[in-house]
């Protein structure tokens, strides 16, 4: 299977990769600049991502959009759809820490959604959920985003800790990944 990931974060390309062992995926690149994610969604913001590169795809390729991002009980679920932006011109880590100092529940989920869209218009919507809890402070050097503040729940270590081998076997989004393996293998 041949496929398009609309983004240009060389991180999630690698772990989608390793998710997808069967496709050859590469990002896509534009000549243009990718539509703004300003959805209400996560689903919405891959969409729009997915529908974008579709004119930029061939005809063989499938086209995946995909968004993601931490929801925490204590903030109502945010920073949700907002976590790419969440620390505004500082870091999203120190803000949420800062904002959960002295919250006792500080249980949360990281949450990705892939939208795939093929070259006859047909569209696979699939989700992969990580539930775990936000750390006290920052801990480990791999992973990227919220991943040195994040325990998943049965670890002690975050995912920063744990390492990007655990993370490609089980992150969110290798779970959604396996949903749109499992989805595409029913429904070729």
């Amino acid at each position: 299977m041949r496929g398009r990931l609309c983004s240009r974060n060389a991180h999630k390309l690698e772990e989608l990769r390793a998710a997808l062992p069967d496709w050859t995926l590469e990002l896509l690149e534009p000549d243009r600049p990718y539509p703004p994610e300003d959805g209400a969604t996560y689903a919405e913001n891959a969409r729009g991502k997915a529908l974008f590169g579709r004119e930029f795809a061939e005809s063989d390729e499938w086209v995946l959009g995909e968004d993601s991002g931490i929801e925490v009980a204590a903030l109502g679920g945010r920073p949700g759809v907002h976590s790419a932006r969440y620390g505004g011109d500082g870091s999203a880590k120190e803000r949420l820490l800062r904002q959960l100092a002295d919250a006792g529940d500080r249980g949360a989920r990281y949450v990705c959604t892939i939208v795939a869209v093929g070259s006859g218009g047909a569209e696979i919507v699939v989700q992969g959920t990580l539930d775990g809890s936000v750390a006290r402070e920052e801990r480990g050097s791999e992973g990227f985003g919220y991943d040195p503040i994040f325990v998943p729940d049965g670890e002690s270590l975050t995912v920063a800790e744990l390492g990007n081998a655990w993370k490609r076997r089980n992150s969110h989004r290798a779970r959604a990944a396996a949903a749109l393996a499992a989805q595409l293998t029913r429904d070729p």
